[in-house]
């Protein structure tokens, strides 16, 4: 008899080789490469006819705007630009024990009581430990059907049978299809688990969340293209030593990439937080050197953070750096900027700085509030109460302009903040949003200007 055929797949991007390799010849990563049995080839022949009859012309198409499901839970509901889409699909990922689980579980159930059943099918969790959970959580006596199955074919059976308003498959990463020989987990099975519940929700105008895990980088796991199949990825962000996550919209294909949605993590479950500024900002110190407020952007909402600087003398034979929350070159490049333009000698200091609260922040607007708060803390002059700061610095020590500058200044004026340092550049006295705002506006061109303004 002869023998099947295997391959060896790369875990990483999908590349196949016959043979067994240290090293993946397409995206280089290292022992990546796992043997599976190759797929059967497609018999010859004519496709099918596809289900809807063929190519359409665009003007003949009419545009219906279906109506969004709310999930009941409103910052859920603002990352996925207005509620769920119907039939869309939407990937949640995160560390373990981040509130993946959890969250999902408090949308299933208001769901199951607003739009009808939902399915909740667990791989990694019994029925029972699904219901523990959810007798914490309140959900009740609300339609919620669990199933703890891995089988693919199954979880689609059951779809099929109960046309639910919602589908659940928690996690991605534990399911398996039996037209694959490969074991769970492998990018053959992620990659056909994924695209046959993309058909099954757009042929049944169901949606469907899917949970994935993260690698220790931080990323995914699994394939790349697991990104690509599905219409919405979602981030679950946060320390375990903090009691707030942090939801982030990596891709969305019905909104706003970016946007972002804060959670309390508390006995009964996650719990919205309408105001996140006043969360950040709840902690900070007053009149302390080092610290500086950025409003700063994420997706649709302004938001005020506090970025935190230290320097102090090194005490070995080289300066050390470090950032937590922003992009380590960007500091090096900022700390050049100051030595250079300012005339801040911080080569022998080293330099430590933190976004507060555990947000990670990667806009341009973030540059002048890291440079206020490292020139405060080596001059150890603390900047005046009810400042806020943002906009972008250049190498040659110019401030630049920076997007939606009003709606930065309105939500300073409205966490009680009475003076802006931003570009000048930003500043259009013939928009209503600056008037209107109630806050003095300082306009600055270069860092030197700046720190005049911030430690006068």
């Amino acid at each position: 008899m002869k023998s099947a055929k295997t391959v060896f797949a790369c875990q990483e991007c999908g590349a196949q080789s016959p043979k067994w390799l240290g090293r993946c010849p397409d995206c280089g990563a290292w022992n990546s490469l796992v043997e599976e049995r190759a797929p059967a080839p497609a018999p010859a022949g004519r496709y099918p006819a596809p289900a809807g009859g063929g190519a359409r012309l665009y003007a003949d198409i009419e545009a219906s705007s279906a109506a969004r499901i709310a999930t009941g839970i409103g910052e859920l509901d603002r990352v996925l630009g207005g509620g769920i889409v119907p039939g869309s699909l939407v990937l949640l990922g995160g560390e373990p024990g981040i509130g993946k689980s959890t969250l999902l579980l408090q949308t299933a159930a208001h769901l199951a009581r607003t739009a009808g059943p939902v399915l909740y099918s667990s791989g990694e969790e019994s029925e029972h430990q699904v219901k523990s959970r959810g007798e914490r959580l309140g959900v009740g006596d609300a339609p919620l059907y669990l199933l703890a199955e891995t089988c693919l074919e199954r979880v689609l059976e059951e779809m099929t049978r109960l046309s639910p308003a919602l589908v659940i498959v928690d996690s991605i990463q534990t399911v398996f299809s039996l037209r694959m020989q490969s074991a769970p987990g492998s990018i053959g099975q992620v990659r056909e688990a994924a695209t046959q519940l993309l058909f099954a929700a757009k042929a049944q105008n169901v949606p469907t969340f899917l949970v994935g895990h993260v690698t220790k980088e931080g990323s995914l796991a699994g394939p790349k293209a697991l990104e690509h199949i599905v219409d919405t990825v979602l981030y679950f962000e946060g320390e375990r030593q903090h009691a707030h996550r942090i939801v982030r919209a990596a891709k969305n294909r019905f909104g706003a990439v970016s946007e972002l949605g804060v959670f309390e993590m508390t006995a009964a479950g996650l719990v919205p937080v309408p105001n996140p500024s006043a969360m950040f900002l709840a902690e900070r110190p007053a009149n302390a050197p080092g610290s500086a407020v950025l409003c700063c952007i994420e997706g649709t909402r302004p938001l005020l953070v506090e970025i935190q600087a230290l320097v102090s003398s090194s005490s070995y034979g080289y300066a050390k750096r470090t950032a937590v929350g922003l992009d380590q070159n960007r500091l090096s490049l900022l700390l050049a900027v100051l030595e250079k333009r300012a005339g801040l000698a911080l080569g022998g200091d080293d330099v430590y700085v933190n976004v507060a609260g555990g947000l990670s922040v990667d806009e341009p607007a973030l540059d002048l509030a890291v440079v206020a708060a490292v020139a405060s803390s080596f001059r150890n002059r603390p900047i005046a109460a009810g400042t806020a700061v943002f906009g972008e610095v250049g190498l040659a020590g110019e401030v630049r302009a920076t997007a939606q500058a009003a709606r930065r200044v309105r939500e300073a004026a409205q966490m009680g903040f009475s003076r802006c340092v931003m570009p000048a550049a930003s500043i259009d006295r013939k928009d209503p949003g600056f008037a209107d705002a109630g806050c003095a506006l300082a306009g600055v061109r270069t860092v030197g200007e700046a720190l005049e303004h911030l430690l006068a």
